[in-house]
């Protein structure tokens, strides 16, 4: 009777407790991997020395931590207006209890980057194209342009156009969506890595040291495709072979989530 009694007292703050930890973290995935991931650190620093104020009662401090809220609000809706944009259309797009996308909407997305790969290739015209995994990409998409646009050969073949103005950078597709394109990667800086491969190489070897991210490369000198995972590359791929690989890697992300 007495534990019958705990709980019916205490469910509603329990439940409370779990929903408010549920928002927060999807807060957190909300503005995971962009710059206003600092701000909203900075913001629960600030609500813990709030409370601290009100605690003991330090009326001055307690009103001016007030008004300093009241203005925060209204510039963090304004300095991080496009994160807020690209943050509710990632809601969107998500599972709220994940991020996965059913297995055939990969593999439409993975059979568009595949034909777009190969198209390419065969006119000898180079691309660079990131697929988010685990590690969030959104840092590299804030230095491109965005495009959030459905993944499809065409398009992908008229971003990389020569005389397209995106041409140069990489492409990101974070949840089986292009994001954006004419993102800059960082370089990998390795001494020991062969001449023949140039910046697009260098730059998805950088981008997978830093992410678990599939890169895939294809060359305009050597017309060939590379995918490069882990640190590690695999050259010289038909466009089933880049599908296999892909979607293999892919699917090592479902089955750890």
């Amino acid at each position: 009777m007495d534990s019958l009694n705990f709980i019916l007292i205490h469910w509603r703050p329990a439940l409370e407790i779990l929903i408010l930890w549920f928002l927060i973290y999807h807060i957190m995935l909300f503005f995971e991997g962009t710059r206003a991931i600092q701000v909203l650190r900075g913001i629960v620093i600030l609500l813990v020395i709030f409370f601290v104020f009100q605690f003991f009662n330090f009326s001055i401090l307690d009103w001016i931590m007030t008004k300093l809220f009241a203005i925060s609000v209204i510039a963090i809706f304004i300095i991080f207006a496009p994160e807020i944009r690209q943050g509710l259309a990632r809601l969107g797009q998500r599972n709220l209890f994940g991020t996965t996308l059913p297995p055939e909407e990969w593999d439409s997305v993975l059979k568009e980057v595949c034909n777009a790969s190969e198209n390419l290739s065969k006119q000898r015209i180079g691309a660079l194209i990131a697929i988010e995994k685990n590690d969030p990409l959104s840092a590299y998409i804030e230095s491109g342009v965005m495009v959030d646009g459905k993944v499809s050969s065409d398009l992908l073949e008229t971003v990389f156009t020569p005389k397209s103005m995106l041409h140069d950078g990489g492409v990101v597709i974070q949840f089986g969506r292009l994001a954006a394109a004419g993102c800059i990667f960082p370089l990998n800086q390795h001494q020991e890595l062969s001449r023949v491969f140039g910046t697009r190489h260098r730059a998805a070897l950088g981008l997978s040291d830093e992410t678990d991210s599939l890169i895939i490369v294809v060359s305009e000198e050597r017309q060939d495709i590379t995918l490069v995972y882990r640190g590690r590359m695999y050259k010289d791929l038909s466009s089933e072979e880049l599908f296999t690989k892909t979607r293999e890697f892919i699917k090592l992300k479902k089955e750890n989530e």
